[in-house]
């Protein structure tokens, strides 16, 4: 299970075309995480590559209040990311 801003679910749909209520498998799979420290957000974020659905995604998220990701955005992974998942992950 995953939570998400139904907004910001909205907005990654027509964006990325990834819809963010499809990726709970996401998180079950070999992941490349790191903390996402560009920026000071006011909370904890995590940027992950890893597969779903035969597609290699960039995920960004959060801890959530309970166990579960709160995902703030996904897109399609991009060369310099699906090699960076092949070096670390294979």
């Amino acid at each position: 299970m995953v939570t998400f801003d139904e907004t910001k679910r909205q907005a990654n749909i027509a964006k990325h075309g990834i819809d963010l209520a499809a990726l709970p498998g996401f998180f079950d799979g070999d992941l490349l995480t790191r903390e996402d420290a560009r920026e000071a957000y006011g909370e904890l974020r995590f940027q992950s590559i890893g597969w779903h659905a035969g597609e290699m995604l960039f995920v960004v998220w959060t801890p959530g209040d309970d166990e579960w990701p709160h995902i703030i955005s996904a897109r399609k992974a991009e060369k310099h990311e699906r090699e960076a998942w092949a070096r670390f992950c294979k």
